[in-house]
């Protein structure tokens, strides 16, 4: 018995050798392929980052450079600037609007051409190519719709003598639509691939029980997209609490400042009047953390909701 036994333990060693050597190799050909991406995330986001934190505990003026360690001095600064309230009450109420239009009019648009019809492929590449289009180019493109000297409006609006970009309201109002029609089709894609993951025999098991479509979209649509819902809003709130191109090529954050964004006001304190990095360093940590805090908590909300 003693003599079988320690033949099977010989007979198991050679093997396990094998499999140890095979997971290492498997791990080192992980490394490999894995190595840069974490090259590209520490130079591009951690670097960057650390840089930002250093800032923002610094007096760190544009063309000085480092001129010493001074925390918590710029947050301060940062929280009194008189435009600090304001961009962030205007960022907050553009944040909403452009959710809420955009999410609608997505998954509008992706209910619409998710019936096989003999237009769908029109429809879907009608409504996909402004995303193609960089945001900046966008914004110009409208800035020259919108000019009340060489825009195709021109003439109508000097008649009614209003302008696009003449009030608070107006510029907000022009501005959405630049992004309504810039970014709808591109959540109406996520909100169709959402919608295709939805197995059709679910709805016709509903319709065998008689259910409508407004209680089928209710119980089971919504139900179902509730993963692809998360993502659009972590998305679309994160992209509008860091809108800048939009605002700052269209309204220069006019009329009457009433248009400045958070990121404009980080730009403003950075490159333009104070001049002062180590100011506008700790407006974009407050930002982080408002971005980290904001997005914990949807994640949360949507997680419990899952549970549930």
């Amino acid at each position: 018995m003693t003599v079988k036994t320690t033949l099977r333990a010989g007979a198991a060693t050679p093997a396990g050798a094998r499999r140890e050597r095979h997971r290492s190799r498997s791990n080192l050909r992980g490394w490999v392929f894995a190595w840069p991406t974490a090259l590209f995330v520490i130079v591009l986001f951690v670097v960057p980052l650390l840089l930002v934190l250093r800032m923002s505990a610094s007096h760190w003026p544009l063309l000085s450079g480092d001129q010493g360690f001074n925390f918590p001095s710029n947050y301060r600064k940062t929280v009194s600037n008189r435009f600090f309230v304001e961009s962030v009450t205007f960022t907050l109420k553009y944040t909403l609007l452009a959710t809420v239009l955009l999410i609608v009019l997505g998954l509008g648009l992706a209910l619409l051409v998710q019936e096989s019809t003999h237009w769908k492929g029109l429809l879907r590449t009608s409504f996909l190519v402004p995303s193609a289009l960089g945001l900046a180019s966008a914004s110009l493109l409208f800035y020259v719709l919108y000019s009340p000297l060489a825009g195709p409006f021109a003439t109508m609006m000097n008649r009614l003598g209003w302008t696009f970009l003449g009030s608070p309201d107006a510029a907000l109002a022009s501005t959405l639509f630049l992004i309504v029609w810039r970014y709808a089709g591109f959540y109406m894609l996520l909100m169709l691939v959402g919608l295709q993951a939805i197995p059709t025999q679910i709805y016709e098991a509903a319709r065998m029980d008689g259910s409508g479509r407004w209680n089928t979209f209710r119980r089971i649509t919504i139900p179902l997209l509730r993963p692809t819902l998360a993502l659009t809003i972590i998305l679309c709130v994160t992209g509008s609490l860091l809108a800048f191109e939009q605002f700052y090529i269209l309204t220069k954050g006019g009329p009457d400042n009433s248009t400045i964004t958070v990121v404009q006001l980080i730009y403003s304190m950075a490159f333009q009047g104070q001049n002062d990095l180590g100011v506008a360093g700790a407006l974009s940590v407050l930002v982080l953390l408002a971005l980290v805090a904001i997005n914990a908590v949807q994640l949360r909300a949507f997680r419990g909701s899952e549970d549930k």
